[in-house]
């Protein structure tokens, strides 16, 4: 007779289930970055695309028709966005290089052996980014005013008769408050890709006879190059989204004007009521933010390769 034998039950199938666990895990990044970035941007860009119209007269009725491309062509027409995008980029190749060099130079001197009180420096470095933006550009601000300013006091004093606030000073005036408060933030990415390099390699390096100096430059920067390039990356985003330093000054000084930056030029033309101008201003302006860190991101990867 012959033996039949039953197979065992197949197990569940979970792989619907797994393949949901990656998404679960990033709904809590996903979520926001859709909501608060993406969503602006899709309603920012079909904003650019049309323009209100007034109809009856001054008291009529306002329509939303659509315009194409024509608020981005008037944008690029305008002598405001060459004069503020040019003005942020001579901004940006000057503030940036001193700026990571600085941090560079600071992570090194807290990574290096002989550093003592590392917890308090690391402290002290980071303490001007945690006071708020308009905070520190008031408090510079003061310290640049001729009729207030014990610095612009000891200047005359020592022959330098320097108007901190004047047409030809104020943008490296603005790059000082923007150095000032990022150097410590860039100096802790620095420093944290620093303490991640091997301790074996420095001390071959130090029986093999190389100098600190040597160590420095010929292993560890090469080692944190991403570090870098994430931190040059960072900082040519937040050059372009200069705002919040030059809108204080403008109550300060009259060389600050309504479109000094590309980000104040959008925010005068948002408050006047122009608001598809601003928005293809807006537009255009993430568009060269991008193609500057693209173009910085394939430079540096070239250079590395």
């Amino acid at each position: 007779m012959p033996v039949t034998t039953t197979a065992p039950p197949a197990p569940a199938r979970r792989r619907p289930r797994r393949a949901l666990a990656p998404y679960a895990f990033l709904a809590p990044f996903l979520v926001p970055f859709v909501l608060f970035t993406l969503v602006p941007v899709g309603y920012a860009f079909w904003q650019s695309l049309h323009r209100t119209e007034r109809t009856g007269g001054t008291f009529g009725k306002t329509r939303t028709v659509f315009a194409g491309f024509d608020q981005y062509a008037r944008v690029l027409q305008a002598d405001y966005f060459t004069e503020s995008l040019l003005r942020v980029l001579g901004f940006a190749l000057v503030q940036i290089p001193v700026m990571l060099l600085l941090s560079l130079v600071l992570a090194l001197l807290l990574d290096s052996a002989v550093a003592r009180a590392k917890k308090f420096f690391r402290l002290v470095y980071f303490v001007p980014y945690g006071i708020p933006g308009v905070v520190a550009a008031l408090m510079w601000a003061f310290l640049y005013d001729p009729r207030l300013s014990p610095v612009v006091d000891l200047l005359r004093k020592a022959g330098a008769d320097v108007d901190l606030l004047g047409p030809d000073v104020i943008l490296w005036s603005i790059a000082n408050v923007v150095t000032w408060t990022y150097t410590g933030y860039n100096m802790l990415i620095i420093y944290a890709a620093l303490q991640a390099v091997p301790s074996d390699i420095e001390e071959a390096a130090r029986v093999d006879g190389a100098s600190g100096w040597t160590i420095a430059l010929r292993i560890k920067i090469p080692i944190i190059r991403p570090a870098l390039v994430l931190t040059g990356v960072f900082s040519i985003i937040g050059t372009f989204q200069l705002f919040t330093e030059p809108q204080v000054f403008r109550a300060v000084s009259t060389s600050v004007t309504s479109t000094y930056t590309p980000n104040i030029a959008a925010y005068s033309l948002a408050s006047g009521d122009s608001y598809s101008e601003a928005a293809a201003l807006s537009v255009v302006l993430a568009l060269v933010t991008f193609a500057l860190s693209f173009a910085f991101l394939r430079f540096t990867s070239r250079r590395q390769g």
